[in-house]
């Protein structure tokens, strides 16, 4: 392979991607995989697992899952077990796509809610990337890349409690961006707006230069762009995917 077309491959690279039978992380897992790495995923439901398998297996990508609850600290550790004897102990990709969110006023989220958010949103990517850095460290050349939300940058009405999820998923991949240059990882994040999953979004649009939702392909193109090599000396950047949204003032 020349090098030109080196830099766009990702052929003989690993990846990890959390949430990947749906939505944003189903078109990051189908991308990656497109481009030549050998995927896994994960998710709670065992059946669309299976029913995803069977179609990737149709398409002759290369993916393998396992069910995992994210929200289980010991479901996590087994998944980054699994990961690492499957890859031989070494990982070129870790995507944190898997997360919730709960769209309510201030005053009408629990304490329950933000817990819940936090565990699935901040505890689990940060406790996966943890988990993963010697796997990641070992492949010589890695990137992580967190999915978080534009949320996490402007105020968005309903969203108070999933934004500040997303804001500590920002800081925190500023700062392994910088401590763990050193060990040739990469850490970004990429900040979609409202993206077309089949969930019902409860607030208007009219900001959006760009009057539609987004696609879960038009974020997955951006995931996957940081994992390339022709990405290499991008690092610590929060990139937003929303249409000139967060460009447009009121």
């Amino acid at each position: 392979m020349n090098s030109k077309i080196q830099r766009w491959s990702l052929k003989g690279t690993t990846a990890l991607v959390t949430g990947g039978t749906k939505g944003i992380g189903y078109a990051i897992v189908e991308e990656l995989a497109g481009l030549g790495a050998t995927v896994h995923t994960c998710a709670r439901n065992e059946a669309q697992i299976l029913e995803r398998l069977q179609e990737w297996e149709s398409k002759r990508l290369k993916v393998t899952s396992s069910v995992c609850d994210l929200t289980s600290k010991a479901q996590r550790e087994n998944l980054i077990k699994t990961v690492s004897s499957i890859f031989y102990g070494k990982l070129n990709i870790l995507v944190n796509s898997a997360a919730t969110c709960t769209l309510r006023g201030t005053i009408d989220y629990t304490l329950e809610d933000f817990s819940s958010m936090m565990e699935t949103n901040v505890e689990s990517p940060y406790h996966l990337s943890q988990l993963a850095h010697p796997l990641l460290k070992a492949s010589g050349n890695a990137s992580i890349v967190f999915v978080a939300s534009i949320a996490g940058v402007v105020a968005l009405p309903k969203l108070s409690a999933y934004a500040a999820t997303k804001s500590a998923v920002i800081q925190i991949s500023k700062n392994l961006a910088c401590e763990w240059a050193k060990d040739a990882i990469r850490t970004n994040v990429v900040a979609p707006w409202a993206v077309n999953t089949g969930v019902k979004v409860e607030y208007a649009n009219s900001r959006t230069p760009i009057r539609r939702l987004a696609q879960p392909n038009e974020i997955s193109s951006l995931v996957t762009f940081l994992c390339l090599p022709a990405a290499s000396y991008i690092n610590g950047q929060v990139i937003s995917v929303d249409g000139g949204f967060t460009v447009n003032g009121f």
